[in-house]
């Protein structure tokens, strides 16, 4: 009964309280009692005091107390303490309706909030349940010693065991990187970090394992929450392309050691051949055991090296992408030598002709010759621009470094006045041409401008050139007549 007046609408409660008022003063009207009525306006007034407010509810309590004393009048000296205390009264029970009310209300949002939160716990928490179950990743909650408490069927998978069988197990069996952090009360430091470790399956497989974990505590003790990820597969893949990337490196660069040999072993048997047409040496066996190797070395030099690059002219990149993992590796070391990077790339880039890893190393070995060229230069700025024209797509790797001096010879190994072996230009051009772009020094930009012509996909059925390229790379490299006035300031290593 209760419950249903404080959940009644306003104006009915205020509807009901007024016709009691009104009742009681029309039946102390009516009728003589030598005892007063006032007593009965208790109940209207502690109805109406879940509505309203308390000057409001003090008002209808002067009212009663005055239709208390004219309806009923009392005669004699007690007539004023009779009216006093009739208003105490129903003022004290007026204000302990207010407060009765509010309190309930209060229960009641607070109860109402209660639900509400936890309905939306029990959400989150399925919610959280079903991310756990379904998640590829293995998820491992464990406590400080490192025993198993909880496994998601990911993590069942990774480890190799039946489903429900990790918990109660210790994860140093499978993870033991794991079982060496401290827990939340041997150390004041909460972790919150990754790792690359090596884990152990049932049935004794190693695999590669990125772990992401974190330390916290709880009423029943520290724990300890992981996320375990196979990255074997990654890895294998990793290894393969920088191993793939290495033979393209190694036979472009025999190519090029062949050339030089080829041509040595030339003017070796030049002499060779004018000292026998003079048969000074006629009979000696030495000269005749020289001259025989000479031919060897000269038949070793001239063997052709099967191309190992056929299937990088088949692939294709990703512009943004790789000027996005070029901006990732570049920008923290640019940083720190206060080199200012500028970006200038179209939002719409066709795909290109080239292997993703060779066309980054190339952007990674040009913008590191730009980054050793500005470490003396006053304004250190390097632009990279991306243009796209009819026959596909050019990046223009502008530095605002000093130059490169005339006489230099670029796209060269072996040169003189380079850091180690002169073959970073080389190789980058060798690796642009065997997807079928071009590497090019544009001398007539300010600074040193570099320029990486790809070909797009829509473009692949015309080829820049017919010939192979190592034949071209090994024909290119050597002993080159003719001087590229273009050359860079720092020598590439």
């Amino acid at each position: 009964m209760i419950r249903r007046i404080f959940d009644s609408r306003p104006r009915a409660v205020l509807a009901c309280g007024l016709a009691g008022i009104i009742l009681i003063a029309l039946v102390d009207w009516q009728i003589v009692f030598n005892a007063t009525l006032g007593f009965l306006y208790l109940f209207p007034v502690v109805l109406l005091g879940t509505v309203l407010e308390w000057p409001s509810l003090m008002a209808v309590t002067l009212l009663c107390t005055f239709l208390s004393d004219r309806l009923d009048p009392f005669p004699g000296d007690t007539e004023v303490a009779r009216d006093v205390l009739i208003f105490l009264t129903l003022g004290t029970g007026a204000l302990l309706s207010i407060a009765v009310t509010k309190g309930y209300r209060r229960e009641m949002a607070s109860l109402a909030n209660l639900k509400r939160e936890a309905v939306a716990r029990q959400a989150a928490e399925e919610q959280l349940a079903f991310l756990v179950e379904s998640s590829p990743a293995a998820v491992l909650t464990m406590k400080a010693d490192g025993e198993i408490l909880l496994a998601n069927p990911a993590a069942h998978r990774l480890i190799g065991v039946a489903e429900g069988l990790l918990p109660g197990r210790r994860i140093t069996r499978y993870v033991p990187a794991l079982g060496s952090i401290p827990s939340i009360d041997d150390t004041a430091k909460i972790f919150r970090t990754e790792m690359q470790t090596r884990g152990q399956r049932e049935n004794g497989d190693i695999f590669l394992a990125d772990v992401f974990f974190s330390t916290y505590s709880t009423a029943a003790g520290p724990r300890l929450s992981a996320l375990v990820i196979d990255d074997s597969e990654h890895f294998r893949e990793r290894e393969e392309a920088s191993l793939q990337q290495l033979l393209v490196g190694s036979r472009i660069l025999v190519a090029a050691v062949s050339h030089e040999v080829r041509n040595v072993c030339g003017a070796i048997g030049m002499v060779h051949e004018n000292l026998v047409r003079n048969g000074s040496l006629a009979g000696n066996q030495d000269f005749e055991a020289l001259g025989s190797l000479v031919q060897t070395l000269s038949k070793i030099a001239s063997l052709e090296l099967k191309q190992s690059v056929g299937a990088v002219e088949e692939s294709s990149a990703d512009l943004h992408e790789v000027l996005s993992d070029l901006r990732i590796v570049l920008e923290p070391y640019c940083d720190e030598s206060d080199i200012e990077l500028q970006w200038h790339i179209p939002l719409n880039l066709p795909l290109v002709q080239a292997d993703r890893h060779s066309l980054l190393q190339v952007l990674l070995n040009v913008t590191k010759n730009s980054q050793r060229a500005l470490e003396s230069a006053d304004r250190k700025v390097i632009d990279i621009s991306v243009a796209v024209h009819a026959d596909g797509v050019s990046i223009r790797v502008a530095d605002t470094g000093p130059g490169i001096p005339a006489g230099q010879k670029l796209f060269q190994p072996l040169q003189k006045g380079a850091d180690a072996t002169g073959l970073g230009l080389y190789l980058s051009r060798a690796f642009m041409r065997s997807f079928r772009g071009d590497l090019r020094h544009d001398a007539a930009q300010s600074g040193c401008c570099f320029v990486l012509e790809l070909l797009a996909v829509q473009n692949l059925t015309h080829p820049l050139s017919s010939h192979s390229p190592i034949s071209v790379i090994a024909a290119q490299g050597g002993h080159q007549d003719v001087h590229d006035p273009s050359a860079h300031t720092t020598p590439i290593a």
